[in-house]
């Protein structure tokens, strides 16, 4: 299992991290099959659009930052999109803010605000189709883990009240309940939900052979590499692709225009910001901008809420 693994690496941290902090009530009880399980990704995988962008409008509404900021975030994950490339130097950039912005809140606030969100904002977005695979999962005495670059916190309410059995999620680093502004590790993004997934096969005694792994994106690749039953949900171009040539599974629960162009943001701006426990997600600006950009912004915060109704 070790094969290609950076030991020293950030990623090999973050995984390291998440794994040792992933919660298992649900699994206490030992399961019929205890090396079999199931990973699966969140966002556009499980839910439709980012769990940490729904996240971010519930906090606007709760007045915790404001909807300029929101569209500011918006406008630069649309154009991450639209670009379709990972910009290491935005990436940077949107971690930084959003751990400056979470500095000194209280974990205990975020959770509870999490908890209020979801109820409002996530629960009518799940895919009956993949937590209908998740149950399958279930049923067979596997255990069922979220994989996700969305904060562990977030990630481990959103297991909770599916009733799966936990989630591995970017691990932000607190001290005496207050957020210190620092991640352990990195971002939960690519390489490194690689690394949690073989930290806690190796913590649980789990048979990655007879593991699966589901995702829609192509930045999952390492994950879904790394198990014996990879499965393309909901998947992007580049993903349904790699799924074909290799003959990996495909599932498809999507309808009408299968999913536009411009969805929500995944992968490397989501993880970017998972790195500030999503209230950290808009990119907070002192100095003023011009109308046009406004404007910009603005528009692109409507298409990305009309996305998340479809």
């Amino acid at each position: 299992m070790g094969r290609g693994r950076k030991d020293g690496s950030s990623a090999a941290l973050a995984g390291a991290a998440s794994a040792a902090v992933a919660e298992v009530e649900a699994s206490l009880a030992m399961p019929p099959d205890p090396e079999a399980a199931a990973f699966f990704d969140v966002d556009n995988t499980m839910m439709q659009g980012a769990s940490i962008y729904h996240f971010a409008r519930g906090l606007a509404a709760r007045d915790f930052f404001t909807w300029r900021d929101l569209s500011q975030f918006a406008w630069k994950q649309v154009a991450f999109r639209v670009k379709g490339v990972e910009d290491p130097a935005h990436m940077q950039e949107a971690k930084e803010a959003a751990l400056a912005f979470v500095a000194g809140h209280e974990v205990d606030e975020v959770v509870r605000l999490g908890e209020e969100i979801y109820d409002d904002l996530m629960a009518g977005r799940i895919w009956s189709g993949t937590r209908a695979l998740a149950q399958q999962h279930l049923d067979a005495g596997q255990r069922v883990w979220l994989v996700t670059a969305a904060p562990t916190e977030l990630a481990s309410l959103i297991a909770h009240r599916l009733g799966l059995t936990g989630a591995l999620g970017t691990v932000s680093e607190s001290k005496d309940g207050v957020y210190t502004g620092r991640l352990v590790g990195e971002p939960l993004h690519g390489p490194a939900k690689a690394e949690a997934i073989r930290a806690l096969a190796d913590r649980e005694g789990l048979d990655l052979t007879r593991c699966a792994a589901y995702s829609d994106s192509a930045n999952d690749l390492p994950m879904l590499s790394l198990v014996g039953r990879p499965v393309a949900v909901n998947p992007d171009h580049e993903l349904k692709r790699v799924a074909r040539e290799k003959g990996w599974e495909i599932r498809d629960f999507r309808t009408g225009r299968k999913a536009a162009r411009i969805g929500l943001p995944t992968a490397a701006g989501m993880g970017a910001l998972a790195g500030g426990v999503a209230v950290g997600i808009a990119l907070r600006r002192r100095s003023l901008e011009s109308p046009s950009i406004a404007d910009r912004t603005v528009h692109a915060a409507r298409t990305l809420r009309g996305v998340t109704r479809r």
